[in-house]
């Protein structure tokens, strides 16, 4: 093999590299109840996956759920903000991830309810098969299948 072709190929792979450091570096304010343990263990989810996470408690949970508009029948425990972004529920760090590389057009991402074996849902060896859904302005739908 060339030492160009070395470099060039060494280089992607620093490159590809830094590309998935940012993406998990970034900031996500995470609002939930002082009392939900589940919440408590989404938000080590993230940070385990890279991100910086800065829990906001609060009791008026259904007020910072209208005011971020995410739809009644997409609400699950907690809600979450990242780069602009609504993150509902117990959606998967790789996912939020997905979101931030690819950028859609959308409010943000859901995994409605609290569906067993998702992250910070975990209990033994159940679970739950779910979708993440993506919503906004023009509808929602499957983002993800777990």
């Amino acid at each position: 093999m060339s030492y160009l072709k070395s470099i060039a190929i060494a280089s992607a792979f620093f490159l590809a590299g830094l590309g998935h450091a940012s993406a998990a570096q970034q900031e996500i304010t995470v609002y939930k109840s002082p009392w939900c343990g589940c919440c408590t263990a989404w938000s080590e989810h993230m940070r385990e996956n890279g991100f910086k996470v800065t829990e906001i408690k609060r009791e008026d949970m259904d007020t910072i759920k209208r005011d971020l508009g995410v739809p009644e029948q997409l609400e699950s425990c907690h809600t979450a903000m990242i780069d602009g972004y609504v993150v509902e529920g117990h959606v998967p760090a790789d996912d939020v991830k997905k979101l931030l590389t690819e950028r859609p057009k959308a409010k943000g991402l859901s995994v409605p309810g609290m569906p067993m074996g998702s992250p910070g849902m975990e209990q033994g060896n159940q679970k739950d098969r779910y979708t993440v859904i993506i919503y906004g302005d023009e509808g929602m739908g499957a983002f993800a299948r777990h």
